[in-house]
């Protein structure tokens, strides 16, 4: 799912996304709840009109600026108090407030609020924080209501596999539609993300999407898949976009490198993107260089079109039964970094 925090995708047209197939954008109450606000949904309509939007929308809850923003909010069993970064003025995020807040919105898919803390936290910590995201996810299950909105519960428990095991027996025996694996790409290495995944996907129901929050790199995409995860979001395909960072079929290629000044090929000879199509690895490099802000437009969106395109053969690989082929061909290749033309290091 790519990111539109605020209702907008960083550096591309909407209309992009649906021209290339993507489902579902994912945007955060947190900021939307400060701005525009909730009696401006309440009152027009809700997003998907606000921002022209035609599909489907999953509204992260909120509870990783709790994470994110720890040292100007304070968390305590009601909720999150915090100030507004717009005019300063006091607001409360509690799982009440975020579901209001999502219902307004009108989001298809609303997340239980969590407390997100860093992974590499103590056991004591991890576990106060499960067991505050499993108090919060009965409210916010409550909150509910009426809404036919869909409504995903947050297993937390860092890298711990008691914490995880006994925080998924309590989210799953709730009534929610989705559930999702919260509190990674916080902290821990790659391959303790890998195999949190892969034991915690286990204990989440097969007939219910698997959400990883917050990742990732195309390798993190084709990992977490191959260990049963179904659903993702990470702002890194727009994001590094901004530094002259693009994923291809041969990895990352950092475009303000000299070795791409006089590189007269196409960014990712396997993409048909129209940056592929129309623009060289040295005119790429030349404006990153120049700092032309539209370069990061013509990167986001090769970026986007990668993404779009990995998850789509993944998913056509499932269904054919080959993902273990694909997965063969791929994890090296898309891991990489600047593989055709390596660094010395």
């Amino acid at each position: 799912m790519p990111v539109a925090t605020q209702g907008a995708l960083r550096h591309v047209d909407l209309a992009f996304a649906e021209e290339l197939g993507y489902q579902v954008l994912l945007s955060n109450t947190y900021h939307l709840m400060i701005r525009p606000g909730y009696e401006h949904f309440k009152n027009n309509g809700g997003l998907h009109s606000f921002m022209r939007w035609p599909h489907s929308v999953l509204t992260d809850s909120g509870g990783f600026q709790l994470f994110s923003l720890s040292k100007q909010i304070r968390i305590k069993e009601e909720g999150a108090s915090f100030r507004s970064y717009t005019d300063g003025r006091q607001m409360l995020l509690s799982p009440e407030s975020s579901i209001a807040t999502q219902r307004a919105i009108g989001s298809d898919i609303m997340m239980v609020l969590d407390h997100c803390i860093p992974s590499t936290s103590s056991k004591l910590e991890l576990r106060k924080a499960l067991e505050l995201t499993n108090r919060w996810a009965k409210r916010s299950l409550h909150a509910r209501g009426d809404s036919r909105q869909a409504l995903f519960g947050i297993v937390q428990g860092g890298c711990d596999t008691v914490l995880r095991t006994e925080s998924a027996a309590e989210i799953t025996k709730l009534e929610f539609d989705g559930f999702a694996l919260g509190g990674l790409a916080v902290g821990e290495t790659k391959a303790e993300r890998e195999d949190t995944i892969e034991f915690a996907a286990r204990l989440l129901p097969e007939n219910r999407p698997r959400y990883v929050m917050g990742i990732g790199t195309p390798i993190d995409l084709l990992e977490a898949v191959r260990r049963g995860a179904d659903m993702f979001d990470c702002i890194l395909p727009t994001a590094l976009a901004t530094q002259g960072v693009a994923f291809t079929s041969l990895g990352k290629v950092d475009l303000r490198r000299g070795i791409y000044r006089d590189l007269d090929t196409q960014l990712d000879k396997e993409c048909m993107c129209r940056t592929c199509q129309r623009f060289s690895r040295a005119y790429l490099h030349h404006l990153v260089k120049a700092k032309e802000s539209i370069v990061q437009q013509h990167i986001s969106i090769h970026n986007l079109t990668f993404y779009r395109t990995l998850m789509s053969r993944m998913r056509k690989a499932i269904l054919n039964e080959c993902f273990q082929e694909l997965y063969a061909s791929e994890a090296v290749r898309i891991s990489g970094m600047d593989l055709e033309y390596p660094t010395s290091r």
